[in-house]
């Protein structure tokens, strides 16, 4: 989580959400003028404990879908950011994957069923798979130690691939998932380029740079007097596609031309 006004702080739940209240409460302590989140648990935890505090949200999921505003054109309330377009990223995760590995079928889907937003995302991917004739299999994790269980379960019975869906809880468990789709030859994809760089095989999704850009820009129009109800959600408009060829040779995998032309980021 993270505030913006004449001084800027932060506050970072460090993969605790529990810890969230608290912060919210110092910030509102601190009477900030701007709280901008990052997470679905952040942002519902900033919205239910902030006042009237403005909120800016992030990587919050659909925030129409969550309950956070009601419309992307007009939010209401004290909250604006930036929306997810969860559908389509997913379905064209899944389209790579495809195009990419020949035969993927069952999809195995990783992400944290105790995050709204993420789970949104995970729905997305199952609604997408039906329409693509593909099958995901639901490997929904709480904590660290229900990784284990989730490897045991693809061990026993193997997924065609995997698709990691990104919140802090993925990504501080992300070499586990890394390492486990490296050992048992799975094509995986991911939401963010830095995961391709970290091992992954691929990752598609929106630029981080320019999400926390457009958030500091609505972060700046609240503070030069702008209400958060009249400042329609923002969509991405720059996506990244990242491809760890490194990666690809391990896994006895040949990236298609069709891929490489579009990918954005090309690890050697």
């Amino acid at each position: 989580m993270r505030w913006t006004a004449t001084s800027s702080s932060s506050r970072a739940a460090e993969g605790h959400p529990d810890r969230l209240p608290s912060l919210v409460d110092e910030l509102v302590a601190d009477h900030v003028d701007v709280i901008i989140t990052q997470s679905y648990p952040a942002a519902a935890a900033a919205k239910e404990r902030a006042g009237k505090i403005p909120i800016v949200v992030t990587n919050s999921g659909d925030p129409i879908a969550t309950g956070l505003a009601a419309s992307l054109a007009h939010p209401g309330g004290n909250v604006t950011g930036v929306s997810d377009v969860a559908s389509e990223l997913s379905a064209k995760r899944l389209a790579l994957l495809k195009e990419a590995a020949t035969g993927v079928r069952a999809v195995a889907v990783l992400w944290n069923a105790d995050d709204l937003g993420m789970t949104l995302r995970y729905r997305a991917a199952e609604v997408e798979a039906k329409r693509l004739g593909m099958q995901i299999v639901p490997l929904g994790v709480h904590a660290p130690d229900d990784f284990d269980a989730a490897f045991a379960a693809m061990t026993e019975k193997p997924p065609d691939a995997i698709l990691m869906v990104t919140d802090i809880l993925t990504v501080l468990n992300r070499k586990r998932v890394i390492d486990f789709a490296a050992a048992h030859r799975l094509p995986a994809i991911y939401e963010y380029a830095f995961l391709a760089h970290d091992g992954g095989l691929m990752a598609y999704g929106p630029n981080m740079d320019a999400i926390f850009d457009r958030a500091a820009g609505l972060a700046d129009q609240i503070l030069k007097g702008a209400s958060p109800a009249d400042l329609p959600l923002e969509l991405p408009t720059r996506f990244d596609l990242a491809v760890n060829l490194k990666t690809a040779e391990a896994l006895g995998l040949t990236i298609p031309e069709s891929i490489l032309v579009r990918a954005d980021d090309v690890i050697e």
